[in-house]
């Protein structure tokens, strides 16, 4: 009974659609981005995606009209979609950003892309770039 309480709380909460910008995005720590973008990949959560991908001026959601933010978002997902991930090493980056090495698998196949993560608005961290060019090979037709 307690987990169908929780549940409850949990699908209201994210039923919530306050707007853009009226919440915070992005995660507090690098690799707490990664993380949240690769397990929203794996929940097919393309809002969830929008709140850790951005740039140095905050979420991609906020930046890109719906319709191409989607059509972006589908497209990572497409390739990023993973049975299991690691979060690597972290290293420092050009400009103060961070590189990750994240080891993504599906089936037999494993890619280890670096995500280039970036510092944006109220000191929350995003994923600016996951490394497409290192994924070729894993996308899955989109229709």
């Amino acid at each position: 009974m307690k987990k169908l309480v929780i549940l409850a709380l949990l699908v209201g909460a994210c039923s919530r659609n306050p707007g853009p910008g009226s919440q915070l995005t992005g995660a507090p720590a690098a690799r707490q981005a990664a993380e949240q973008f690769m397990r929203a990949v794996a929940a097919q959560d393309l809002q969830a995606m929008s709140v850790v991908w951005g740039t140095e001026k905050g979420a991609a959601r906020d930046q890109l009209d719906r319709e191409d933010l989607d059509k972006r978002l589908i497209m990572i997902q497409s390739c990023y979609a993973h049975d299991r991930f690691t979060i690597g090493d972290e290293q420092p980056g050009p400009a103060g950003h961070r590189m990750i090495k994240v080891t993504i698998s599906r089936g037999r196949t494993t890619k280890t892309p670096n995500f280039e993560m970036v510092k944006g608005p109220s000191d929350r961290w995003y994923v600016q770039d996951a490394d497409f060019d290192a994924m070729q090979g894993m996308c899955r037709a989109t229709s």
